[in-house]
C-alpha cells in the first residue's frame, strides 16, 4: 500500500503552498504513526474500535469527545481517523473555502463498489460542472411534475392505511420507492419498477456490509449484481431516451443533461448518477418520513397545528371527501409543516456522521493534522448541542422560526451538508415530505400505544428496529 510523504508546515486553516503532497486516492496510508500526536484510541487490536462505534454511536462519540476533547484519534474500519466536533468543525469542513477535504476519498472506501461517480464522490470543478449539469432536474418544470406524481402516488397508497395498526418505516419504505421509480425513471408501479426497487436495496444494504468483497452468499454479492443489473438497464434507457426524446422524469432530464460547452453528460456517467441519487434519495427520505410521523405522534398537539395549516392551504377536501392535493405553488405556504420536518431532522438526521479526507495539512483545535487523514464530522452530535439547542431532547418546531435562525451559528444545522456539496435535492425531499403529510394529517390522527418507545438503529441510516407500530385513525 503506498504511503504519503508529509507536507511543509502551514498557517492554521490554510492551503500550503503546494500540494504536490495531496493523497491522489484513498488506498495510500498514512505512516503508521503520523496520527500519533492527537488524544485518542485506537481500540482493540485488528478490529479497533469498530464494534463500540455500531452498537451505539451517540455514546461512543460522547465519551471519546468528553475524555480527548473536540478532536479525537479512532480506529475503526481498518483505518485510523479523527474526529472534528462542533459548528466551527461543521463549517470548516463542509464550507471548505480552502478546499482541503475531499468527499470522494472519504465516501470512496463505502460506496465507490456500488456508486461509483456519484456526486458525493466528486470534488471541486468536476462536481461543480456535474452538479450544474444535474440542476436542470430540479428546476421548476421538471418540480411540478414530480408533484402531480408524488400526489398521485401518496394520495392513492395513504388511503389505504386507515385505521389498521401498522409498521411504518417498511410501508413508507416501499411507497419511496415506488414514487421514485414513478417521478425518477417514469415508470408506472409494476413488475419493472419492483426489480428495479429490489436491485436498489441491495446495493444501499451492501453499502454498509462488514465483508467488503463481493463473495458468494454475501450482501456485497447481492450489491453487486444489483449495480450490474441497473447499469445494464439504465444504459439502455438513456440512449433510448436521447434517441426519442426524453419526458419530464428526472432520469429523462440526466439522459439529455448538457455541461458548459453544450456536450451530453457521458452516458457511462448518467448511470452512475442515477444509481447515486436514487440511492440518496429513497432511504434518506424514509427515514426522516419515519421520524416525523414518530415524533409527531408523540406530539399530538403539534398534528392539529400542522392539520390546521395544510386545511387552510389546500382548502380541505374535495366533494368525495378526499384530501385535495398541495399545488406546486402552493408549497412555500406550510411554514409550520416545514419547521416540524427540520425538528425531526434535528432530533434524527438520516445522515448522522459525514467523512471526508484532508488533501492538505491543517489545523483545528490546536492540533495539526496532516494531509492524507480521513476525517468526520458528526451531524447527529452537533445537533444535540445545548448551546445551539436548549433542552436538546425536546420536540420544538419553533426552533426555527426565522429570528432562532438567525441567532444560531449556521453551521449547528446540517441534515443536508452544506458548502458546495449540499444535498441537490433538498427541495425535492421538502417537497415529497409536505405532500405526504398533506395527504396523512387531512385523513388521520397518527396514534400509538400509550407509553411506546421503540429501539432506533442508529447506523449508518436511522431506523426504528421494530418497523415503527402506529396506527392511522380515520377523522
Amino acid at each position: 500500500m503506498a504511503t504519503l510523504a508529509q507536507t511543509p508546515d502551514s498557517q492554521p486553516g490554510s492551503a500550503p503552498d503546494t500540494d504536490q503532497f495531496a493523497p491522489k486516492h484513498w488506498a495510500e496510508r498514512l505512516p503508521a504513526d503520523a496520527l500519533d500526536h492527537i488524544p485518542g484510541d485506537d481500540g482493540l487490536p485488528i478490529v479497533g474500535n469498530t464494534f463500540k462505534m455500531l452498537a451505539d454511536p451517540a455514546k461512543f462519540g460522547y465519551a471519546m469527545i468528553a475524555k480527548y476533547g473536540n478532536v479525537y484519534r479512532n480506529r475503526a474500519f481498518g483505518t485510523r481517523q479523527v474526529a472534528l466536533f462542533g459548528a466551527d468543525a461543521n463549517e470548516l469542513m463542509l464550507f471548505d473555502r480552502n478546499k482541503i477535504f475531499s468527499s470522494e476519498q472519504g465516501w470512496g472506501p463505502v460506496l465507490d463498489k456500488l456508486f461509483p461517480r456519484g456526486l458525493m464522490l466528486m470534488d471541486f470543478a468536476h462536481h461543480r460542472a456535474d452538479r450544474k449539469a444535474l440542476s436542470i432536474a430540479f428546476k421548476p418544470g421538471p418540480m411540478r411534475h414530480y408533484s402531480d406524481a408524488l400526489n398521485r402516488g401518496i394520495s392513492q397508497q395513504v388511503a389505504t392505511w386507515a385505521d389498521t395498526p401498522m409498521k411504518f418505516y417498511p410501508a413508507i419504505k416501499k411507497l419511496t420507492l415506488d414514487l421514485a421509480a414513478d417521478s425518477f425513471i417514469g415508470l408506472p408501479w409494476g413488475p419493472e419498477s419492483d426489480k428495479i426497487n429490489e436491485a436498489f436495496v441491495y446495493m444501499v444494504q451492501a453499502s454498509v456490509a462488514p465483508i467488503r468483497k463481493p463473495l458468494p452468499f454475501t450482501l456485497m454479492r447481492k450489491g453487486v449484481k444489483g449495480r450490474e443489473f441497473l447499469v445494464e438497464y439504465f444504459t439502455k434507457e438513456t440512449l433510448r431516451r436521447r434517441k426519442e426524446g426524453g419526458g419530464q422524469d428526472m432520469f429523462s432530464q440526466f439522459a439529455t443533461a448538457t455541461r458548459e460547452d453544450g456536450e451530453l453528460l457521458p452516458v457511462d456517467e448518467v448511470v452512475d448518477h442515477m444509481n447515486f441519487l436514487m440511492m440518496a434519495a429513497h432511504d434518506t427520505i424514509t427515514s426522516s418520513a419515519t421520524s416525523l410521523i414518530w415524533l409527531l405522534a408523540k406530539n399530538p398537539e403539534w398534528q392539529d397545528k400542522l392539520r390546521q395549516e395544510i386545511l387552510a392551504v389546500t382548502g380541505g377536501h374535495d366533494a368525495d371527501g378526499n384530501p385535495r392535493d398541495l399545488s406546486y405553488d402552493d408549497l412555500g405556504k406550510l411554514d409550520l409543516t416545514e419547521m416540524a420536518f427540520k425538528e425531526a431532522l434535528r432530533l434524527i438526521p438520516p445522515v448522522p456522521s459525514m467523512p471526508r479526507r484532508a488533501l492538505k495539512d491543517f489545523e483545528f483545535g490546536g492540533h495539526r493534522i496532516p494531509a492524507g487523514t480521513p476525517v468526520g464530522i458528526s451531524i447527529a452530535g452537533v445537533h444535540m448541542m445545548e448551546e445551539h439547542w436548549p433542552e436538546p431532547t425536546k420536540f420544538d418546531p419553533m426552533r426555527f422560526t426565522p429570528d432562532k435562525v438567525k441567532a444560531r451559528h449556521k453551521y449547528a444545522w446540517v441534515p443536508f451538508g452544506g458548502g458546495a456539496h449540499m444535498c441537490l435535492g433538498l427541495h425535492f425531499a421538502y417537497m415529497q415530505i409536505k405532500i405526504l403529510m398533506a395527504q396523512v394529517l387531512t385523513r388521520y390522527q397518527i396514534e400509538i400505544a400509550e407509553g411506546y418507545d421503540p429501539e432506533w438503529k442508529p447506523w449508518p441510516i436511522p431506523q426504528p428496529k421494530d418497523g415503527l407500530n402506529v396506527t392511522f385513525k380515520s377523522l
